[in-house]
């Protein structure tokens, strides 16, 4: 995400075209609202168009307009969203749902910065900045043909990937305790935060849905219940249940199965803790939490980064991690 950042202060005081994408939930449209926020158009109006949600045969209307008696039931004129956002942003949202006909006449519009109204032979000038945003992959779409490779060049000037939830650790704990926060006070409930049984679960579930999926569990949670803390049994089913499948490959059932045959191992004269630690000579020796730091470190490197993967083999909790990992930033 600090990459994501990076990249929208960069190309927020521009007017580069952005394309935004990421699967759903992910932040898509307050991304865009982010880069019209920090830009020289802030002032300017932010209009947001759903291509997903739009008939076909209204598509065109909703985006450049049209006078009364252009088609039926056209009883007045109307304004379109091209126009509304002169001087501002227009956020195309899912633009890859978009009709290839209706492609062809965007491009239009953003490369030359005019347009028709529906039913008029007036052409009409705009200043516009375009960010739009889809769940696709467009390179994809480009290549079976359902969008347009001249479009997709046009908007794709500075590209911007939003990662899923669940490729961003503890992030999950700050959006949800921010969102708690703002449902407690709206609420009137009295929660400040999570247990750590709870947080254990939140960062190893898979989080399909993303930030939104996140957002609408926290709001459940606030509303269902009440105390001081969110602990496991508020989760969702959802949540509590598939959290220990979190990783695939088998490493929570593996740590539990070698925790349990421990005491037979160590029966049998077997070690438990791995390779014998030597010191040649007491310089060597190390503060106990500048080699902690190195063990987890290791751990999280061997695997890949997955925060909640390494605290299964150190078999401890992943909150535990993120903790320390905190107070190493210090």
């Amino acid at each position: 995400m600090k990459l994501v950042y990076q990249i929208i202060n960069n190309v927020a005081p521009s007017n580069a075209n952005v394309f935004i994408t990421g699967e759903s939930g992910t932040g898509k449209e307050l991304c865009a609202s982010a880069i019209h926020q920090a830009s020289r158009r802030a002032n300017g109006p932010f209009i947001a168009i759903n291509c997903a949600a739009i008939p076909k045969d209204l598509f065109e209307s909703e985006i450049f307009g049209h006078v009364k008696g252009a088609f039926s039931g056209a009883v007045k004129d109307r304004t379109g969203a091209a126009e509304m956002a002169s001087g501002g942003t227009l956020f195309l949202d899912e633009l890859c749902e978009m009709d290839l006909n209706l492609q062809a006449k965007l491009l239009r519009l953003i490369q030359s910065g005019t347009f028709q109204k529906v039913g008029c032979e007036e052409q009409q000038s705009v200043d516009v900045r375009y960010v739009c945003a889809t769940n696709r992959n467009p390179r994809v779409e480009v290549k079976e043909g359902r969008f347009r490779e001249d479009l997709y060049y046009r908007l794709n000037v500075v590209p911007i990937e939003l990662p899923p939830l669940r490729d961003r650790g503890s992030d999950v704990i700050a959006i949800a305790s921010q969102l708690l926060e703002k449902y407690t006070r709206d609420i009137g409930k009295s929660f400040t935060g999570f247990s750590d049984a709870a947080r254990d679960l939140m960062l190893a579930y898979q989080w399909p849905g993303n930030v939104r999926e996140l957002q609408n569990v926290i709001e459940n949670m606030v509303i269902m219940n009440t105390g001081a803390e969110i602990l496991p049994e508020m989760l969702p089913d959802t949540v509590r249940h598939a959290a220990p499948q979190h990783d695939t490959s088998g490493v929570w059932v593996e740590r539990r199965k070698n925790n349990l045959n421990a005491p037979e191992r160590q029966k049998h004269g077997h070690s438990t803790s791995g390779a014998p630690l030597h010191l040649a000579s007491e310089a060597e020796i190390e503060p106990l939490a500048s080699t902690e730091r190195k063990v987890i470190e290791e751990a999280i490197r061997v695997c890949e980064g997955n925060v909640p993967k390494a605290a299964a083999y150190l078999d401890v909790s992943p909150s535990t991690l993120y903790r320390k990992m905190k107070s190493w930033e210090g």
